[in-house]
């Protein structure tokens, strides 16, 4: 087993390269991709027939450089700089939807955004009619609130 590990070890590099990028998908900020990036340029090394320690230098060297050249050119044009980027349900504050299940006064019904249906409570005095687009104005756990786009432009 060491001995075949030690024969391939630019398979280890580019498994390592895979799970850095699948943490990177966890946190957005484009800090582990750049160990992802370090990680393919060692199995490169290694395919070419270079020692672990050249491997590792490269690793170090590549992913270094990712973090100062690569990471700040990546926020820029990805993030926009944005300090407080809202993420999954919270990035629905602001959006219309289309109620799909009229929302009765009172109670909820429902409404797709982007293709996903949520449950939805009104605090109109009337109800909320299937087909009516609405805009989200807040949100507690899966249950957003909405308000008729009527409304907004009355």
């Amino acid at each position: 087993m060491a001995d075949y590990i030690m024969n391939n070890v630019w398979q280890v590099w580019a498994i390592a390269a895979v799970i850095c990028l699948i943490l990177e998908l966890s946190s957005g900020d484009f800090f582990i991709i750049c160990f992802s990036i370090g990680a393919v340029a060692s199995a490169i090394g290694a395919a070419i027939g270079l020692n672990i320690y050249w491997q590792l230098a490269i690793f170090a060297a590549v992913a270094l450089a990712s973090i100062f050249f690569v990471r700040p050119i990546a926020l820029r044009y990805l993030h926009k700089n944005e300090p407080n980027r809202p993420s999954n349900a919270d990035a629905l504050i602001g959006r219309i939807g289309r109620v799909t299940e009229t929302i009765k006064t009172g109670g909820s019904g429902r409404v797709a955004i982007d293709g996903d249906v949520w449950k939805a409570v009104s605090n109109s005095a009337t109800d909320i009619t299937a087909g009516s687009t609405v805009k989200v104005t807040d949100r507690k756990s899966t249950i957003i609130q909405v308000e008729s786009t009527t409304s907004i432009n009355e």
